[in-house]
């Protein structure tokens, strides 16, 4: 984190994860020094279908209560690419406090070693995706915050409205029950509002 924005970093993918950090402290200040400089940092939820305000997944942006120390982390939940109850990806993670927003995830075709290709899922493909739409709004609004990129994200996705399945247990549960924005990252609709927020009355 710290070599990404000592070398000119805005947005920062974080495609890993772990749930026992030995020195989580070290990586709290490397999230707090990226928010100094005005980087974002995007965070996938991890893998296990679990609800990770009540199991802790690392990195976070919460040191302890589900508050947040820093405001330039987006943590990411995945879908599948089908619409319905099972929209949800099961591997996901999810937390109505500590996962922001959802972004395709499963069925992703993606850059493997040796110049090839291939089918992957998992956040860690979800989470690129959002990095992807937050360097779109910062190379075309670079007057915009990475606090305001992530409130940007938030507030325009594409709303879920219908009940879905989550984690391994496939409980039903409301989308606005499991994230903070209750939806799917829109780019289109991301640009929209980042136009608005930048032009002047």
């Amino acid at each position: 984190i710290r070599y990404a924005v000592d070398n000119g970093a805005k947005v920062i993918n974080g495609s890993f994860g772990k749930s026992f950090s030995t020195n989580r402290e070290w990586v709290y200040e490397a999230i707090k020094y990226a928010a100094s400089k005005d980087v974002l940092f995007v965070h996938a939820a991890g893998n296990d279908g679990k609800d990770i305000d009540k199991e802790d997944t690392f990195p976070n942006d919460a040191a302890k209560d589900n508050v947040e120390f820093a405001n330039n982390t987006i943590t990411v939940g995945a879908i599948a690419p089908v619409y319905g109850a099972n929209i949800v990806a099961p591997f996901s993670n999810y937390g109505k406090l500590n996962v922001d927003v959802f972004a395709p995830g499963v069925e992703i075709y993606a850059t493997i070693p040796n110049n090839q290709y291939k089918y992957l899922e998992g956040t860690s493909m979800a989470g690129p995706n959002v990095a992807g739409v937050a360097v779109l709004l910062r190379s075309y609004y670079p007057s915009l915050t990475a606090a305001q990129v992530k409130q940007i994200l938030i507030d325009s996705v594409t709303p879920i409205t219908t009940p879905v399945l989550v984690g391994e247990s496939k409980a039903k549960m409301n989308f606005k029950d499991f994230s903070v924005s209750g939806g799917i990252v829109n780019a289109y609709k991301a640009m929209l509002l980042a136009e608005k927020m930048t032009v002047k009355p």
